[in-house]
């Protein structure tokens, strides 16, 4: 049986090590804030962190994460970098229907950890791979530089 450790929690799993990272954190972890979007990792919907990298998690095997440092929606805000982009995020009024937005907040944390203050360049690149259906693209990045303003 492997063993995540999911938000700082070290959590046993009984299922396939085939089994994509998704449906362990949603089917058995209850953990629902990370969506399904396309299952072939192409929108983004279902990003989390992976030692600190941002991951497509509707594609990645449980087998490649056990004993790996993994962060979800519902933990980011723990860090300097969450907590800032889901102020942006809130202060702009970046979301629409929502759907797509834990994977886009997901993937913004992951670049301002790396890049303190990105380009327009460096924050389309980042975010590139999420899709957001309602096209607020304009606040995605909006929010993403107020963020990166905020961060010491």
């Amino acid at each position: 049986m492997p063993t995540l450790i999911v938000n700082g929690k070290k959590m046993p799993v009984d299922a396939d090590p085939d089994t994509p990272l998704l449906w362990v954190l949603r089917d058995h972890l209850d953990m629902t804030g990370t969506k399904y979007g396309c299952g072939m990792a192409l929108c983004g919907a279902c990003t989390v962190h992976v030692n600190g990298q941002a991951t497509r998690s509707c594609s990645t095997p449980l087998r490649s994460v056990a004993g790996k440092r993994i962060t979800t929606i519902e933990a980011i805000g723990q860090t300097k970098e969450g907590k800032a982009v889901q102020d942006a995020w809130v202060a702009n009024d970046v979301p629409q229907c929502g759907y797509c937005q834990s994977g886009q907040i997901m993937s913004a944390a992951a670049l301002l950890s790396t890049v303190k203050r990105p380009t327009d360049a460096e924050i389309d690149e980042a975010m590139g791979g999420n899709v957001c259906r309602c096209g607020t693209y304009n606040r995605i990045r909006l929010a993403v530089k107020q963020a990166s303003r905020t961060l010491k």
